[in-house]
């Protein structure tokens, strides 16, 4: 048995597994049920152009300065090509743009049951996890200027142990600050019940 289901397949309310196979004692692993905003996918796709097209930038200046100056200690394969490197990029950065904003948005989820919060996310290795609501110290809702124009914002929970703290970016913004009061209201219940 696989603890890594398929990216896109959501399990719906009502058939959600079980918490615990009964024949082994193990905790079956399922995709969190919510998906993040749409619009998450626009702050993703700029935030990405803006990095290839600085990076592009000094590439081209690198090979501005390569290709235009007869600098001995150059090699001359990399004088006479040295516009390729900044072609290369700008060809990868394409490719990167086109595609790891729908990938990414296929593959974050998130979900926040009574006890846990529960998150996945990554594209190519990706990352789980389970977060107790008991154990949240502070939960931070923020949103930069390209998530405002977007009205998408992060939630960000922390416990007192670094890996238990999780984020959840790309949340409709009226969503996430909801989402950070009830749970900070439900931390502060729970601990006080714990004591």
């Amino acid at each position: 048995m696989t603890n890594t289901p398929p990216h896109d397949a959501v399990a719906q309310p009502e058939e959600m597994p079980a918490p615990e196979d009964p024949g082994t004692g193990v905790a079956v692993l399922r995709p969190p049920l919510r998906r993040v905003s749409s619009r998450a996918i626009g702050v993703w796709t700029l935030r990405l152009a803006f990095g290839a097209l600085f990076n592009l930038a000094l590439l081209s200046a690198a090979a501005w300065a390569l290709g235009g100056f007869a600098w001995g200690w150059v090699p001359t394969l990399v004088h006479e090509n040295a516009w390729a490197f900044p072609s290369a990029y700008a060809f990868y950065a394409l490719l990167k743009i086109a595609i790891v904003p729908s990938w990414r948005y296929r593959v974050h989820r998130w979900e926040v049951t009574e006890d846990v919060i529960y998150t996945r996310s990554g594209w190519i290795s990706r990352s789980w996890q389970l977060v107790p609501v008991n154990r949240l110290q502070t939960v931070d809702h923020t949103q930069g200027w390209l998530e405002r124009v977007f009205d998408v914002a992060t939630l960000q929970v922390q416990t007192a142990s670094f890996a238990g703290s999780s984020t959840i970016e790309g949340l409709d913004s009226e969503e996430a600050r909801r989402l950070s009061e009830e749970l900070a209201v439900r931390a502060g219940t729970l601990r006080d019940d714990a004591t």
